[in-house]
């Protein structure tokens, strides 16, 4: 990826821009500085994230001596609203008004919390988003969606807030652990199967130039994603209804999530085996042919290992499944392929057939090679 793409989110609540490409990381400070007069930057991250990012993000501003850095554990069993307290009582301690603006470094349990902090804290304060995983760069870093967990559910409380600014530099890519890269492109995987058949084929021919963090591949793939999320986010910010889309494996994922305490998936891997879940779904709900499922399944394959779902008893999954957002009355819905490159939300999902997909998943799994 040489040269940096400026991609336009229109949002209704409010416009803004992602740059996009290697470097955008160091030049952040002028890229804050042009959002015009605040009273302070506060960087808010994880231990881990800072020490790799920390520095040359404090560099590029004017007066990195006056940084002020509130860090966090970034697991996804601290994405909870006792986080998001400890952190506006840090920002009150630090001296935030309402001119600051809040730069938040990292995957998505810093963007969703710090997002969430920035939306609450004195009604609502200017957020800059620099995601440094794969995840956060083509997916929760853009659209305004930010929220934590209950013991319930996942994302069950936030806020739609759009950032100001959307800094994704695919160098930072290079430090994050390979299982947490491989996560990503789970995401990816999503984009391509709701509504672009193009980019999946060019998945299932390049997926081993991804794997190794090529970049021209990347400069292919996150680009690419960003605009697909852009469109969605213009059309319907709200989640009224196209955006459900975005949701395509997350319902199962969401479940595994819950049901584990949050501390056996990332938030990918749980993604990877909600898009196998769906997929065979749609294959039992005669919407989608069985060549195009094993295509969809031997591309999640090839991204690598998924820590092995738990055995869960029937009526525990579908309480976590009946807690999804997208739930209606207690009907399951589910976003589920009608071909590679569309999908279509499906309701009143019979819970019998959803029981029997998740117990097959690992052995279905094994045969999809």
């Amino acid at each position: 990826m040489s040269a940096v793409q400026r991609i336009a989110v229109r949002a209704p609540s409010g416009a803004y821009t992602v740059l996009c490409g290697r470097g955008v990381l160091a030049r952040a400070g002028a890229h804050v500085a042009a959002l015009g007069e605040n009273t302070g930057v506060f960087f808010l991250s994880s231990p881990r994230v800072w020490r790799h990012w920390g520095r040359p993000l404090v560099r590029s501003f004017r007066r990195p001596s006056a940084a002020k850095v509130i860090l966090f554990d970034d697991r996804e069993s601290s994405k909870n609203v006792h986080t998001v307290e400890r952190l506006c009582r840090r920002l009150v301690a630090s001296g935030a008004d309402r001119r600051a603006v809040i730069v938040a470094l990292g995957g998505g349990v810093v963007g969703d919390v710090a997002g969430f902090a920035a939306a609450s804290f004195l009604r609502g304060v200017r957020l800059v988003h620099v995601p440094t995983t794969l995840v956060a760069q083509v997916d929760s870093a853009i659209g305004g969606k930010t929220g934590v967990n209950l013991p319930e559910g996942k994302n069950l409380v936030g806020a739609f807030y759009q950032p100001s600014l959307v800094l994704a530099d695919p160098l930072a890519l290079a430090t994050l652990p390979a299982r947490q890269y491989r996560a990503g492109l789970y995401e990816v995987i999503k984009y391509a199967v709701i509504g672009d058949a193009q980019l999946f084929r060019f998945l299932e021919r390049s997926l081993e130039d991804l794997l190794r963090r090529d970049p021209a591949a990347l400069g292919r793939v996150i680009p690419r994603c960003i605009k697909a999320k852009a469109e969605v986010v213009r059309r319907d910010e709200r989640e009224a209804g196209l955006r459900e889309i975005l949701n395509f494996g997350h319902t199962v994922g969401h479940a595994l999530e819950a049901l584990t305490g949050y501390k056996k998936f990332l938030h990918g891997e749980a993604v990877g085996w909600g898009v196998m879940a769906a997929t065979l779904l749609a294959v039992a709900a005669d919407g989608l042919d069985a060549a195009s499922a094993a295509r969809i399944l031997r591309l999640v394959r090839r991204v690598g290992s998924l820590p092995a779902p738990p055995r869960l008893p029937a009526a525990r999954l579908l309480r976590a499944l009946r807690a999804d957002k997208k739930a209606r009355a207690g009907r399951l819905r589910f976003v589920l392929p009608r071909r590679i490159g569309r999908v279509a939300v499906v309701s009143g999902v019979p819970g019998a057939l959803v029981r029997s997909v998740v117990a097959a998943l690992p052995e279905l799994m094994r045969k999809a090679r």
